[in-house]
């Protein structure tokens, strides 16, 4: 159980659950992609949205995996609106099928949570040869928000309805690399997986703040924001056995159960208190203060720009 349960200014804490947070809200009408929805929070907020009546599609690797968790999902609520579609973050050709299938599919898109992410024990190459962290859970989910965001921008402006944008970050992101972003992704000399995870992490609160700047001097109406969900054991950490015997033998009794960590990419989701907000970092269900780096305007131009080189198709 996690031991701080004050209640900030959302009236929730770090002891709230996704089902708390999301409490009497009417999801029905809306439709939403969750990455990475086979298990811990990502199976979580996959199945609270369909829970409060969101159509949710589980855009996920291991289609077998996913089939399960559908099931378990339509036990607890058996007209769940709720659907899998392949998708492999680690593979830009991988993300642009998923999008081409996804835009062909006539579904409307009012919410994008872009959950997944990958902690890998050694230096590993993506598909596209770019260093597996900044691939994954940066890199894929840049490339994947700006494939869909026209089919966002026509759902929000044809039903008048906000459209969300929630990136799954970390405090991990405090870790960081002091290198720029360019010189250490592929630096296998350098390596070290915590700074690696941490830099992705770091990207993911960036990414959130330059897409929400862009949003705005558009004048469209969809938000853009990034989260910490909390220390949750999660099959993430338990590849390492330094984490697994701390998972075991302390974290366990500091850390949040799935339910809670679930809850702040729950609340951002839907919770009505949010409405508007946009370019923040949440934690807890409330609003929280990032590292000085991930407030860094012009780091996030650099890294928009660094982002569109490494995705670009030509």
């Amino acid at each position: 159980m996690w031991i701080f349960g004050r209640k900030g200014e959302s009236g929730f804490s770090s002891s709230s659950t996704a089902e708390e947070v999301t409490h009497g809200i009417d999801g029905s009408g809306l439709t939403a992609i969750v990455t990475g929805a086979t298990g811990g929070i990502g199976a979580e907020t996959a199945r609270v949205l369909a829970l409060r009546g969101v159509h949710v599609v589980l855009a996920i690797r291991n289609t077998e995996t996913g089939r399960k968790v559908i099931e378990t999902i339509l036990t607890e609520t058996p007209d769940a609106k709720v659907e899998i579609m392949e998708l492999d973050l680690s593979s830009q050709a991988s993300i642009r099928d998923f999008a081409a299938r996804y835009r062909s599919s006539g579904l409307p898109l009012h919410i994008l949570i872009n959950n997944a992410g990958v902690l890998a024990p050694k230096f590993t190459l993506s598909k596209d040869k770019i260093e597996l962290h900044f691939a994954t859970n940066h890199l894929g989910h840049f490339l994947l928000t700006n494939l869909l965001l026209e089919t966002m921008k026509i759902t929000s402006h044809e039903q008048q309805i906000e459209g969300r944008i929630i990136n799954v970050s970390s405090e991990g992101h405090r870790f960081a690399s002091n290198k720029t972003f360019s010189d250490q992704i592929n630096d296998e000399s350098s390596f070290n997986t915590l700074y690696a995870y941490g830099s992705s992490k770091l990207a993911n609160i960036l990414h959130a703040k330059e897409l929400s700047r862009l949003l705005k001097e558009e004048g469209v109406n969809i938000t853009a924001n990034s989260l910490h969900p909390g220390f949750i054991v999660t099959d993430l950490f338990r590849k390492f056995n330094i984490f697994s015997a701390l998972c075991n033998k302390v974290l366990r009794h500091v850390a949040k159960d799935v339910s809670q960590g679930a809850a702040t990419t729950c609340y951002l989701a839907l919770n009505p208190k949010v409405k508007g907000v946009t370019g923040e970092y949440f934690c807890d269900s409330n609003l929280a203060k990032p590292s000085s780096k991930a407030m860094d305007l012009e780091l996030a131009k650099e890294l928009w720009e660094f982002s569109l080189t490494l995705t670009s198709s030509e």
